[in-house]
């Protein structure tokens, strides 16, 4: 398993462990019947970068607004100036966790690619200065380069909490995050915690991915995710799969 590289990042991470009170559990409610959780949880963060890989519905996303709530930042995104709510998604399970810090950061972000535009919407509303998101408005940009500007003028030191940030991305500007990435976890001033479908961001050196498959949360390389080795797969023999899948449907 590969976990460092001359290229990638080391240091320590501000969040090192989150673990799961068991007399805030709520039995029989969503998202305490996730599969992970139903032998406690007790997690790790031993690099700056983690990446969290499974299917959808296997928990990364619930895990990390819970995380979010945990910490304070926004709802639909944002950082400490865009707080959780009571009752809001996130609140339950963000109530049962125990954070542990090496050293605790009040800076940060969290990011979900589907709740995106609300956050710059709330932006506006708020007549935000727009300097530290590249001094124009969010909505004045494609999806695409919005998420750049966020990545490229908002991301400084502090705990990154990321849902699906290649979901506006193209593969060009999805190495150009992973440069951000770097630039920022090589520092040592930056932690990211990241759900990702991307097979290009999971191979980013030095990160700990961590697969939710199988109803566990265990330790993989990139190179046994069923995203690398499908995508792998399919690009070296495209029409192999197409004969599979068309064969099927016609039949």
């Amino acid at each position: 398993m590969r976990t460092t590289s001359p290229t990638g990042v080391h240091g320590s991470p501000f969040l090192t462990r989150v673990t799961l009170r068991e007399d805030r559990m709520q039995e029989g409610v969503h998202p305490f019947t996730l599969p992970i959780l139903a032998d406690g949880l007790s997690l790790d963060f031993t690099t700056p970068v983690t990446f969290l890989v499974g299917e959808n519905g296997s928990g990364k996303s619930s895990l990390l607004e819970a995380l979010a709530w945990s910490t304070g930042f926004g709802l639909h995104g944002g950082g400490r100036d865009h707080q959780f709510v009571e009752d809001s998604e996130g609140h339950a399970l963000g109530r049962a966790l125990t954070l542990s810090w090496r050293q605790r950061s009040t800076d940060g972000f969290f990011l979900r690619a589907e709740t995106f535009h609300q956050f710059s919407t709330q932006l506006e509303a708020s007549g935000t200065e727009f300097r530290r998101y590249g001094g124009r408005s969010l909505h004045e940009r494609s999806h695409g380069e919005a998420f750049l500007a966020l990545f490229e003028h908002r991301f400084e030191d502090g705990l990154y909490l990321l849902d699906e940030p290649e979901a506006a991305l193209s593969p060009q500007r999805q190495l150009a995050f992973l440069r951000i990435i770097h630039e920022l976890a090589s520092r040592r001033v930056a932690q990211f915690i990241i759900a990702t479908h991307s097979p290009m961001l999971l191979c980013f050196p030095g990160a700990r991915v961590l697969s939710f498959d199988d109803g566990c949360i265990t330790p993989t390389s990139y190179e046994q995710t069923e995203h690398f080795r499908l995508t792998r797969a399919f690009l070296n023999d495209p029409d192999a799969y197409f004969r599979h899948l068309f064969s099927e449907s016609d039949g």
